[in-house]
């Protein structure tokens, strides 16, 4: 039985919503602001995180406020046809990939609402068992001279943080020794599939051999598969994992060759209907999973690592608690594993 099967047939009595701004300031520099999708019926409240990144976005769905007919009885199933049928952005969208963060914020609060008023936590209407969540730190280290402050302030702090890590031209050997030296970096994410944006990296296959060779045995992800770098790159086939284009199960389909991982980010896939699709298909290939954040600021971080502490516990799963991606990070935050905290009911991670 398909996994989205277990949970589509949930009753879903909704009598209205709320949409409620976050923001904050993240380490890479911008201000992040992310809505907050409050769906209300039978006396309980289900909650999911719209993480678009265009603040214009945000800021006209919020002073449009909640205009959509979401009101009455469906299944969840019938909600989640509904809302992939309606347009649910008062002004067309910045960007593309956004409807399908949209859709996210109002699914998954769908789904947290209908398992409330059906007293079930997600796991066990999956009929799965949550583990402690291993997570590591994204990052992308800062400019010469001050390049690795960001990882020493973290490892200072945290010895036994692990990171995803972006390469990029500014890391010089000494940089390179230093990230090798300090055994923290799990996964380096060469942003190959990005085009002119900020964080593209060089198509250099000179570029990929000096890190790899001076940071072995990672995960490489998103790596640009021109002919020379796949050359570069063949004895280390099975270390690829793939991330920024894998929105679908199409998009796996569509890989290069099978990957031994991929990175899940739920927020990407948009219905739960092809998330859950998603889980399917890599557990019956025998492809590992690891889940990956869209820099969330509320219920939509815990919503992320309650699947991760699902579906794939074990993996360099890029969820860690917010606090870690501040841009000075304080001491107390919670270290790797997290200890499963799932809710008594919904699709909450408390």
């Amino acid at each position: 039985m398909a996994s989205f099967d277990h949970i589509s047939d949930l009753p879903l009595t909704i009598d209205g919503y709320e949409l409620i701004g976050k923001e904050a300031d993240v380490s890479s520099g911008f201000l992040r602001k992310t809505t907050t999708i409050a769906l209300s019926g039978a006396g309980l409240t289900g909650l999911g995180e719209d993480v678009t990144y265009d603040n214009e976005d945000h800021e006209i769905l919020q002073a449009a406020g909640a205009v959509l007919p979401l009101a009455g009885d469906w299944t969840l199933g019938s909600f989640c046809e509904m809302v992939e049928s309606i347009n649910l952005f008062p002004e067309p969208a910045q960007r593309e990939p956004s409807l399908k963060y949209r859709i996210w914020g109002y699914e998954s609060a769908a789904l947290d609402l209908a398992l409330q008023q059906a007293g079930e936590p997600l796991h066990a209407r999956l009929g799965l068992t949550p583990a402690p969540l291993r997570f590591v730190c994204s990052l992308r280290l800062g400019e010469p001279p001050a390049i690795l402050a960001p990882l020493e302030q973290r490892l200072s702090l945290y010895p036994g943080l692990q990171f995803k890590l972006d390469p990029t031209p500014a890391w010089d050997e000494a940089t390179l020794q230093e990230v090798a030296d300090s055994g923290a970096a799990v996964v380096l994410d060469f942003k190959g599939l990005y085009e002119g944006t900020e964080v593209d990296t060089p198509d250099d296959p000179a570029f990929y051999e000096r890190v790899l060779a001076a940071v072995p045995g990672t995960w490489i992800e998103d790596p640009k598969l021109t002919p020379e770098i796949d050359a570069v790159l063949a004895d280390a086939r099975a270390r690829i994992t793939w991330d920024a284009n894998i929105n679908s199960v199409a998009d796996i389909d569509a890989l290069p060759f099978q990957p031994t991982m991929v990175n899940i980010k739920p927020s990407r896939f948009g219905p739960l209907s092809e998330l859950f699709g998603a889980y399917d298909t890599c557990n019956e290939r025998g492809i590992a999973m690891y889940g990956g954040g869209q820099f969330e600021l509320g219920v939509g971080r815990g919503q992320i690592q309650y699947l991760a502490s699902c579906f794939h516990p074990d993996g360099p799963n890029d969820v860690a608690p917010t606090g870690y991606n501040e841009p000075n990070v304080a001491a107390g935050l919670p270290p790797s594993p997290l200890p499963v905290a799932t809710s008594a009911i919904g699709f909450q991670w408390q």
